[in-house]
């Protein structure tokens, strides 16, 4: 399709992102008109594989594992499986190492991580079992804005677990084993483990993992973007790429554009539309930590010692609670990190489709603060051969992307921050500002749906699909279909 002729459409959707598409998908869906626009020549945002390292080898460029995505309350309504998108659970979903050898896991029920646990096992039940029976529900609550609850006693329940900081809630742990598969968990919320609300990723991740595993879809992460997108296309959108948007004249007539991008570009775009108090508050809007990625391709799997991290399709490497604590607490003040946490992920282990005949990839990122250039490279690979002595022998080529070359790469990662923004508790209620509806802008017709509006970062079409709502209510008067609550 070709803009030339500036064709009018119902609704613009910038960027095509999870967010993008799911709100792309959601306006389409009531019988609208929708174009989606995206900057670069292949949609996905962070959805996207390519051979980077060596011919043959795929790699997930930004996100790999997708617990959120398998669980999302959103995707789980559309046929994706018919597009074409496959998921594949490894038979550990998560191994955390330590450096006597031994590793903790997450597994596929409670009771099997729980008993691996030892004393640890009646803590662990208790804090997650719970959430495992009642989150299904509650997921559509939690993984939104603020609003009147379905299951407004679950909710409140899940506030008091998550409301804690990560490490408040390791003290419900006495053994290693446990507090180090906790503070892994935990670190996902890419801040210090000691600001509040720290427990709720790590209580989200595990939860999900109990429930649909930490799945990778087959392929290459590019699989859940193309069948969002081939969806889309079949309800009757169009799709534009190599088409950056600089500003709002560019677009053809439309009754609404929403926006896939964090506040700093929304700015440059769409700011003189803008009340004073938003656009002040936009410029206020704070970012967080950003990381530093490595792709390899490798001769052979990772010679993990524990067994567990073999049969892992996530590897937490960070050791101990204290140590990926003070770790996360030194990037968080821009502090270079010697023994860095690492998320590290091994697809081609579980998927064929992702590396030539006995060759294999694995994909891992450290934080660092944001904006860092430093070349983390050697600490990385030091810290994954402190649990995989031979690691380095197996390295054929890699592929190292800064904060700078990850921005470049995606626009919506500023300095390398890939949650779309800090989620702490100072922005958690006032992404991307402080309104009614955190999507709606103050220019009539424009809306914010990408990661910078709850539920925040996460391959999961929440902030999407809730911002698409909003736009349908207000704009067309219509509703969008109900989510899943199973």
């Amino acid at each position: 399709m070709s803009l030339e002729n500036k064709k009018d459409f119902d609704a613009i959707v910038i960027g095509s992102g999870p967010n993008g598409l799911a709100a792309a998908i959601t306006l389409q869906q009531q019988g609208l008109s929708v174009l989606v626009l995206e900057a670069k020549s292949k949609i996905g945002g962070g959805l996207r594989s390519a051979e980077v390292t060596l011919p043959g080898f795929v790699h997930d460029i930004c996100s790999a594992i997708h617990p959120l995505a398998a669980g999302s309350p959103f995707f789980k309504t559309l046929p994706l499986a018919d597009f074409g998108l496959e998921y594949i659970n490894p038979p550990i979903a998560a191994a955390h190492p330590f450096d006597d050898g031994t590793a903790a896991a997450l597994y596929g029920t409670t009771e099997q991580t729980a008993v691996k646990l030892g004393i640890d096992a009646k803590a662990y039940s208790k804090l997650i079992k719970p959430l495992v029976r009642y989150w299904p529900g509650l997921a559509p609550d939690v993984l939104g804005p603020l609003h009147f609850p379905k299951h407004p006693f679950n909710l409140a329940r899940f506030g008091l677990d998550a409301l804690p900081s990560a490490l408040q809630t390791a003290k419900k742990f006495k053994t290693k084993e446990a507090r180090g598969l906790w503070a892994g968990m935990a670190a996902h919320s890419i801040q210090p483990l000691s600001n509040l609300t720290t427990s709720a990723i790590g209580l989200v991740l595990m939860a999900n993992g109990h429930l649909k595993g930490w799945p990778l879809p087959k392929g290459g992460s590019c699989k859940i973007a193309d069948a969002l997108a081939a969806y889309f296309v079949f309800l009757g959108g169009k799709i534009e790429t190599d088409f950056e948007v600089k500003s709002l004249d560019q677009l053809p007539s439309s009754k609404t554009v929403l926006f896939d991008i964090t506040p700093k570009q929304l700015l440059k775009i769409a700011g003189h539309r803008f009340s004073n108090i938003y656009k002040w508050q936009l410029e206020k809007y704070r970012y967080g930590m950003g990381v530093f990625k490595i792709d390899w391709a490798l001769d052979a799997p990772i010679p993990f010692t524990a067994e567990e991290c073999r049969q892992a399709g996530t590897i937490h490497l960070g050791n101990t609670l204290e140590e990926i604590a003070e770790g996360e607490k030194q990037a968080s003040q821009g502090k270079l990190v010697e023994k860095p946490f690492i998320l590290l992920a091994q697809q081609s282990l579980f998927d064929a489709t992702r590396a030539p005949e006995g060759k294999h990839t694995a994909w891992a990122y450290c934080h660092v603060p944001n904006g860092s250039k430093t070349d983390m490279t050697a600490i990385i690979e030091k810290q994954v051969e402190r649990f995989a002595p031979g690691f380095r022998d197996t390295i054929l080529a890699r592929n190292t992307m800064n904060t700078a070359q990850i921005e470049a790469y995606n626009a919506n990662y500023i300095g390398g921050d890939i949650n779309g923004g800090i989620i702490d508790i100072k922005q958690l209620f006032t992404r991307p500002a402080l309104r009614w509806s955190p999507y709606k802008t103050s220019a009539k017709g424009l809306y914010i749906c990408s990661s910078s509006t709850p539920p925040g970062g996460g391959v999961h079409g929440m902030c999407g699909y809730y911002a698409a709502k909003r736009a349908l209510k207000e704009v067309f008067g219509l509703k969008a279909s109900p989510l899943s609550y199973h």
